[in-house]
């Protein structure tokens, strides 16, 4: 074992670019001493089991399968999955484990399982690996899953787009491929997609710690962008679970800022008025379409004390309850609140709806600003709506019930 504490380290690679993904893998297991790649094909799970194999940076050490648990591929794999991270560790020769995910696989579930066994093992990092030029293909497909053969079980109902951008988003480490389809509005949209995100090229010629042949010196020179030979030191480099899981909760999501390069935009809509239900449910096809992605948290008049998490890509939307807003819960509640949600909600707090505010943020090419704005301004209450209060509005057209299966 390798880590510090003498847990084994585990670094996940994820991502549907699959050639980017298994060329990371590659670069890992050739620039980390003792390193061991694990893959579970969940193709063949039509057969009822799914295929593990193991190697190192000289070739395959050993195969195997595991049989399906209760119909679906990903839960095999996460039953097979920690034993074999077991026997690594039990080796005592294994320096990084690198979990290379299949295609659809999302790399929160599989973090949160390693790390409930972490007496003995570590979520070192976690890598998504992307092609630039894929980026927006992949974002705009709304097609689901099965239909293209990646759905890792019978119920699976995620869509390619959707899938996607949480892996995109999850990770803080992006491992890029060096696309020669690539150009800048792919580079501007991944950087607007992801800005916190480090971006560690790959480029399997060059040794550690050189930016490789076909570097160039905008690239050398991006913000967040390093040299291939860091993608070894980002695979070690900690990661915490709990941490990444309240960044997901919509509340506390650190969403991009205002941007505009190469033609890619991002908008920031921030308001601290109720939606409409009747208005903004008419609009929605209107406003799924305006962007690649859209992403965010907002309020209806007659949900009042719902956060409800906006979540766009592909063409389609998911609209969900992500719990109440801060501003609904008694006082005693609080202590049980974690410290990042208090602090999200404060930087929002207003002196008579709390945290209650509606923060949508549209990221794309050609993106119309101007548009989308007045759209959204237009699905807000009037003010004669919005002073008639809250017992008025808790009359207004339920036209989101269906849709948040209340």
């Amino acid at each position: 074992m390798s880590a510090a504490d003498g847990r084994l380290p585990v670094a996940l690679v994820c991502g549907l670019h699959s050639d980017a993904r298994e060329a990371a893998v590659r670069r890992l297991l050739a620039t980390v001493p003792g390193s061991v790649a694990l893959h579970h094909d969940l193709s063949t799970a039509a057969r009822g089991t799914v295929v593990r194999t193991v190697r190192d940076a000289t070739g395959p050490l050993s195969s195997g399968e595991a049989p399906l648990v209760n119909d679906c591929a990903c839960c095999a794999l996460r039953e097979d999955l920690v034993p074999e991270l077991n026997r690594l560790a039990d080796d005592g020769t294994t320096r990084l484990a690198i979990v290379e995910l299949w295609d659809s696989v999302e790399p929160r579930a599989m973090a949160e399982v390693i790390a409930a066994h972490g007496e003995r093992l570590v979520v070192s990092s976690v890598l998504t690996a992307v092609d630039p030029a894929l980026l927006l293909p992949y974002l705009g497909n709304g097609d689901d899953l099965a239909d293209a053969g990646l759905a890792a079980a019978a119920t699976d109902r995620r869509t390619i787009a959707d899938t996607w951008a949480r892996q995109l988003e999850y990770a803080p480490v992006l491992a890029i491929a060096d696309s020669p389809l690539a150009d800048d509005e792919d580079r501007a949209l991944l950087a607007q997609l992801h800005p916190t995100a480090l971006q560690v090229r790959i480029d399997p010629e060059s040794g550690p710690g050189t930016s490789g042949p076909g570097t160039s010196e905008a690239d050398t020179a991006r913000p967040g962008t390093t040299g291939p030979g860091e993608l070894a030191a980002a695979a070690l480099a900690g990661f915490d679970v709990e941490a990444a899981a309240a960044r997901q909760h919509p509340a506390c999501a650190l969403l991009p800022q205002e941007a505009d390069e190469c033609g890619v935009g991002t908008y920031v809509w921030h308001r601290a008025r109720p939606f409409h239900p009747e208005r903004l449910y008419a609009a929605l096809e209107d406003l799924t379409c305006a962007a690649a992605r859209s992403r965010g948290r907002f309020w209806l008049a007659d949900h009042h004390d719902s956060l409800l998490h906006w979540d766009a890509a592909g063409g389609a939307l998911c609209v969900e309850s992500a719990g109440p807003w801060l501003a609904s819960l008694p006082d005693s509640a609080w202590e049980n609140v974690p410290p990042l949600r208090r602090a999200a909600a404060s930087l929002d707090w207003h002196p008579l709806h709390g945290d209650r505010c509606q923060h949508l943020v549209f990221t794309s090419p050609g993106l119309d600003r101007e548009g989308i704005g007045r759209l959204l301004d237009s699905c807000l209450l009037t003010d004669a709506e919005y002073t008639a209060g809250r017992a008025a509005w808790k009359r207004l057209p339920p036209a989101f019930d269906s849709l948040l299966e209340v």
